[in-house]
């Protein structure tokens, strides 16, 4: 049993749908405009092979994780680093990931004040740490809000869907 209290085993899902977890902060009005983008997109009815599930790091528990054939991950940049809830949700699970979610197929936005740098970093490495595939792109939203990051999340959500649907991931 891990610091997340489950002993659970990947893939256990009891519905035939592939399992799209996302994983998203909502620090402000513009974040959870973001995080809506992501699953409007996700869960559009042409992916009818999936079920889609959005929570907060807070929210989210090994077992989601575990359960999941893909994850699209959505933090925040403060002071240069991941959102402190996005940190506080792998210091809770990553034993209980660890060796359990090998190749998992993983996507990341990144709402940047400035460069977003030290966030793709931190995520990548710990990514690499736990055998994930990041099977899109990184996109770093940087700089002022502009309504455009908003179409870019739903393409991000929608190409990880569109693969996990096909069978690619």
């Amino acid at each position: 049993i891990g610091l997340c209290g489950v002993m659970p085993q990947r893939g256990l899902n009891k519905s035939m749908k592939k399992q799209l977890l996302i994983i998203a902060t909502d620090p402000s009005a513009n974040t959870q405009r973001l995080r809506q983008a992501a699953l409007t997109a996700a869960a559009d009815p042409m992916f009818d092979a999936l079920e889609v599930t959005l929570k907060t790091p807070l929210e989210t528990q090994a077992q989601d994780v575990l359960a999941a054939d893909a994850v699209l991950f959505g933090t925040t940049e403060n002071i240069g680093y991941m959102a402190g809830i996005t940190k506080d949700l792998f210091d809770r699970c990553y034993f209980d990931w660890e060796g359990k979610t090998d190749g998992l197929s993983v996507a990341l936005y990144i709402r940047a004040g400035s460069d977003g740098t030290g966030t793709r970093r931190a995520l990548e490495a710990i990514f690499t740490g736990l055998n994930w595939r990041v099977v899109q792109p990184v996109l770093t939203l940087q700089g002022d809000w502009d309504d455009g990051f908003e179409d870019a999340v739903q393409e991000l959500a929608q190409s990880l869907a569109a693969g996990l649907d096909a069978g690619i991931y």
